[in-house]
C-alpha cells in the first residue's frame, strides 16, 4: 500500500485480501477480511450495499484502529499470544488508515475557513462547527489542541 492513495477503495481492499489468501497470509488476511465485513455492514445500515465510498472504508479503518488499540491497552501483560495477535492486527490496519492532518495543516485550515469564529474565541462554538468538518481527516485530540491554543 502506497502513501500517494491516502483513501482507501473497498476494490482495493478485496483485491489486497485475495492477495493474503493467496500468499497464505493469514494473520494478514483476518486483519484485511475484518475490515472488508465492516465496510460492508456500515455500507448495509447506511443503505448503500452496492456503492461502498471511500469515506466509508476510511471511517471503518479509523474505528478499527481505535478499537484494537484499546484491546491491546486492556490486554494483560502475560497473555503475550493475544498481544501479538492484536499488534499484528493493529500493524496491518495502520497500512490502511488514511493520512490525518498534522497540528499547523489543522491551523491553517480553522484559521482560513472559520476566522471570523477564532475571533469570538469561544472554544465550545468553534469545536462544534470544526469539528464535523475535519472528522475522519484529523484526531480529535489534535483538533482541541488546536483550538485551545487558538482561543488563548
Amino acid at each position: 500500500m502506497n502513501q500517494e492513495d491516502i483513501n482507501m477503495t473497498f476494490e482495493a481492499l478485496q483485491k489486497d485480501m485475495v492477495a493474503a489468501m493467496k500468499a497464505r497470509d493469514k494473520v494478514r488476511k483476518d486483519a484485511i477480511s475484518v475490515l472488508v465485513s465492516a465496510a460492508k455492514k456500515v455500507a448495509i445500515d447506511e443503505g448503500c450495499r452496492d456503492n461502498i465510498t471511500e469515506e466509508i472504508v476510511d471511517k471503518v479503518i479509523l474505528k478499527e484502529i481505535k478499537s484494537v488499540k484499546e484491546q491491546l491497552d486492556s490486554c494483560p501483560e502475560s497473555r503475550t499470544d493475544l498481544l501479538e495477535e492484536y499488534q499484528a492486527r493493529y500493524n496491518v490496519f495502520q497500512e490502511y488508515a488514511p493520512k490525518m492532518m498534522t497540528a499547523e495543516e489543522v491551523e491553517s485550515y480553522i484559521t482560513e475557513h472559520f476566522a471570523e469564529l477564532v475571533d469570538s474565541k469561544n472554544k465550545g462554538m468553534i469545536m462544534k462547527n470544526v469539528m464535523p468538518e475535519l472528522k475522519g481527516k484529523a484526531e480529535g485530540a489534535v483538533i482541541n489542541q488546536v483550538v485551545a491554543k487558538l482561543c488563548q
